[in-house]
């Protein structure tokens, strides 16, 4: 394991359509102390472009490419079923850890995700204790113990 790891700075990319938990989830990761690229799209058409770097999303300084993503199921435009359906299709972009952050709880959406290639797949936490918590173990897992692709 590569303890030197826990200074690298990571990108992660948030999909989700509801501003709200977008921000609960931002305040979050800073609470947790995690000191990463945090970026937000909307729905999984705006995913899609922000990795294609299409329009806005072209400047790579203010849109890194993301070294992790999480993923809301239910969004508009494109939902998260058929974004991930689309990232592991692509030779690009299927390397990139996909972790669904979802309030389904429905098997089949379990079941379907794990089909399409994430990566993980969790039920948002109810509380903001809980949600700080969820970064945290998200940070620990996935940006000290666990070997990312270098983008």
């Amino acid at each position: 394991m590569n303890r030197s790891k826990g200074a690298r700075k990571v990108s992660i990319l948030i999909a989700d359509d509801d501003a709200d938990d977008r921000e609960l989830i931002r305040a979050a990761f800073e609470e947790s102390s995690t000191q990463h690229d945090i970026n937000f799209v909307e729905n999984g058409e705006e995913l899609l472009h922000y990795l294609n770097r299409n329009g806005h999303y072209a400047d790579e300084t203010l849109h890194p490419f993301p070294q992790i993503i999480l993923l809301d199921l239910n969004m508009p435009k494109k939902d998260g079923r058929e974004a991930l359906r689309e990232l592991k299709a692509d030779n690009v972009f299927k390397s990139i850890p996909v972790i669904i952050l979802t309030t389904s709880m429905e098997e089949k959406d379990i079941v379907k995700s794990y089909e399409l290639g994430v990566n993980s797949f969790i039920i948002k936490p109810v509380t903001y204790s809980e949600l700080v918590e969820f970064t945290r173990v998200l940070g620990k897992y996935w940006f000290e113990i666990a070997e990312l692709p270098k983008v």
